[in-house]
């Protein structure tokens, strides 16, 4: 499994973040480790950031690998379920029996943090709200103060937001997952692995609609 807390994860994964009509977004996942998994529509729809694409790079820029996506990627189905019907219940089980371990529960923690921090900061900084939440206030100094992994998370939430923004309906956003140089042929694997998903007929298999984080 990935290590986390600053090292990145060699697990390649793609996320794809589409926008639906009737303020809705699909996501799907493209990767590396563990069976392909069936697309699932996101919860918290936002003109700019939707949330679960805030937790995507908020795990990513710190390398929470075992955060909701962290996890995804080293191959745990998480928040989706596996495309093949035969897996459904084969793979819930598995997951039933496993219990996060200590540095996972810190790390969906952080992402948690982070997020709740970011997004609020993220739409003082555009103009999009005219002050920060009120139970900001009782944070310490050293959860909101600059600091270069908010300003990594900021930046990168500034991209998405401007793309996320001018995309008409229909059309999609797509995440990568950290890979250190070692990656760079399972990252290779991975591309075409999404093409030929993308040339494949057919759709997605229904799945459980409230998977577990």
């Amino acid at each position: 499994m990935p290590t986390s807390h600053g090292a990145v994860t060699v697990a390649s994964m793609d996320v794809t973040f589409t926008k639906l009509a009737g303020r809705r977004y699909l996501m799907t996942v493209v990767r590396e480790r563990g069976p392909q998994l069936a697309p699932r529509h996101g919860p918290g729809y936002h003109d700019y950031l939707p949330h679960d694409a805030v937790h995507f790079i908020v795990e990513a820029e710190a390398r929470l690998s075992g955060g909701v996506f962290g996890r995804i990627a080293a191959g745990w189905s998480n928040i989706f379920w596996a495309a093949d019907p035969g897996l459904l219940r084969h793979a819930g089980r598995r997951e039933a029996k496993r219990r996060p371990s200590a540095t996972e529960r810190a790390d969906m923690a952080r992402s948690e943090e982070l997020a709740s921090i970011c997004q609020p900061l993220w739409e003082l900084r555009a103009g999009h709200r005219a002050e920060l939440p009120i139970w900001f206030s009782g944070l310490t100094p050293d959860a909101v103060e600059s600091s270069p992994l908010h300003e990594r998370i900021l930046g990168r939430l500034d991209e998405f937001a401007a793309r996320w923004h001018a995309l008409p309906v229909g059309r999609s956003v797509t995440l990568s997952w950290p890979v250190d140089e070692h990656g760079r042929a399972a990252r290779e694997r991975l591309r075409a692995s999404r093409q030929l998903l993308a040339n494949r007929p057919g759709s997605w298999p229904s799945g459980p609609r409230t998977p577990h984080r």
